[in-house]
């Protein structure tokens, strides 16, 4: 054997070596990938999951708090009427004719007069 025959050996030896490294660093390339891929596939999964999930606590709360302004809205309206009403309280001239209305008084001198109603 020759020169040649040993750098063909060697020169093959190498190639063997640098396929087989390939290989190994291939295997370990696509190793990495398919752990990337399934933890990627696991962590959108998780998101969607989420994200829907939220969606519909979202949707619950919007209906609990249109449900709550409207229960405002009619509070605030018997707030007003109350305010009104103790306004009207506060004066005099109603408290006389509240009296005369629903209790029958009437100021001294006063002469009541009643208007009856008839059927058809």
């Amino acid at each position: 054997m020759g020169k040649y025959a040993a750098n063909e050996r060697a020169r093959t030896q190498t190639a063997k070596t640098k396929q087989e490294t390939k290989t190994v660093q291939s295997a370990g390339a696509r190793r990495r990938i398919w752990i990337w891929a399934s933890f990627m596939i696991v962590f959108m999964g998780w998101a969607i999951i989420t994200i829907f999930s939220q969606q519909s606590q979202i949707a619950d709360k919007s209906a609990e708090l249109a449900k709550k302004k409207l229960e405002q809205q009619s509070v605030d309206q018997n707030k007003e009427q109350l305010k009104t009403d103790v306004k009207r309280l506060n004066d005099p001239e109603y408290i006389g004719q509240l009296a005369r209305k629903n209790y029958g008084m009437y100021k001294p001198g006063e002469t009541p007069i009643h208007i009856e109603e008839t059927g058809p």
